[in-house]
């Protein structure tokens, strides 16, 4: 970072690609990815690696549809699947309990990838938005920067959405 520029975080969320209720006798947190969400995941991936958004870290809910989604993801834009980060408290996760997760990133960590789910994805994208957004939709991606050098310093007086992707948008 150059002298005088504020410290910046990148923070980007992604809800997980679609998936399938084919099965009626699976978990919900067992769900794989449905045909559309095998084709969303990799060219969500290959929209954030065309943009050059390559994460330090990349965190996910542990249920199968989120983490796979991380796998695709972490594979299109070359982050170490290894390295993917399964967080218990993400599955079911409300705005608050992301946040908890966001806040507790370690601050040498500068650009961090989050794979969650709705509602508390949505609800969180407009707690710290100030255009709100409906829904984010399967495999959607919202883009924040957030100013300052602490991941604990995350909130809507600190965060800027500065982009917005889904699978269904074109251009």
């Amino acid at each position: 970072m150059e002298a005088g520029q504020p410290a910046m975080k990148t923070l980007v969320l992604v809800r997980h690609a679609k998936s399938s209720w084919k099965d009626p006798e699976l978990a919900d947190r067992d769900r794989p990815l449905n045909p559309r969400g095998r084709r969303d995941a990799p060219e969500m991936g290959r929209r954030l690696a065309a943009r050059g958004e390559t994460p330090d870290r990349i965190v996910t809910s542990p249920a199968v549809r989120a983490a796979t989604t991380a796998t695709v993801i972490a594979e299109a834009v070359g982050y170490p699947e290894r390295e993917i980060v399964e967080d218990e408290r993400l599955y079911g996760a409300g705005s608050e309990e992301i946040l908890e997760v966001i806040r507790g990133v370690e601050d040498r960590l500068d650009r961090v990838f989050l794979i969650g789910h709705n509602p508390g994805l949505t609800d969180l994208v407009n707690e710290l938005s100030d255009e709100p957004i409906r829904n984010v939709p399967t495999c959607g991606v919202v883009k924040f920067r957030i100013a300052g050098e602490s991941w604990s310093d995350v909130r809507r007086d600190t965060a800027m959405r500065v982009d917005f992707d889904y699978p269904k948008r074109r251009g």
